[in-house]
């Protein structure tokens, strides 16, 4: 499984060959550098961790540093796991990994931290409807019937209230890659992705095929 992280830029769009217009998300992805190499033996498990992103030195406590500099890479400000299905074998400590591990056409799945939106109603968070507009009503936004009458006395679990929305972890499987710039590190991803700009994203192969 191919992966990589990146920064999410924002949206625009491109022209294809027949003059068709196609919103993209452009991410500079990579290059990300091989931190550490875990295997079974040492660790229990195999994996490839990589960073991402310069930080300045003040940023970054002294256990930090001393992972880095075993390493041989300077200092980075995101760190991630990523479970290669080639294994760990092919991975060396400061290896460098690009953005044209990806083709275009190929499908992807990309993971980001989606926009938080604070506390929200029902109708935002939930989709739900709202109550009339006219002849006397007063519910217009509640959240609507609560109760179960007398059995069970109470409010069933799962019941879609208002709550905090957003900030949280999504993933968007199967999108396409419509443009890979390997000199500016930048891929461009048909469609849109979780996360506000500036936001880390995670682009890996599609588990569900191609």
């Amino acid at each position: 499984m191919k992966s990589i992280m990146g920064k999410k830029i924002g949206m625009t769009q491109i022209f294809d060959e027949n003059g068709v217009m196609i919103p993209v998300t452009v991410v500079e992805a990579g290059p990300v550098v091989v931190t550490q190499i875990k295997t079974e033996e040492t660790d229990g498990y195999n994996a490839v961790q990589v960073g991402f992103g310069e930080v300045k030195e003040k940023h970054v406590n002294k256990p930090m540093k001393g992972h880095f500099a075993k390493a041989g890479v300077a200092l980075k400000k995101h760190v991630k796991e990523l479970r290669p299905e080639d294994g760990v074998e092919n991975y060396s400590l400061a290896q460098e990994i690009k953005v044209d591990i990806f083709e275009v056409g190929e499908k992807i799945d990309v993971t980001g931290i989606s926009k938080g939106k604070g506390f929200q109603g029902s109708i935002k968070r939930h989709g739900q409807s709202r109550g009339p507009e006219t002849h006397g009503s007063h519910y217009h936004r509640a959240p609507g019937s609560m109760g179960s009458a007398s059995d069970p006395s109470k409010v069933r679990k799962g019941k879609k209230l208002p709550g905090h929305m957003g900030h949280t972890r999504v993933t968007i499987q199967n999108l396409e890659v419509a443009r890979v710039d390997a000199e500016k590190n930048l891929i461009l991803i048909k469609g849109a992705i979780p996360g506000p700009k500036k936001g880390l994203v995670v682009i890996k192969t599609a588990v569900k095929g191609q």
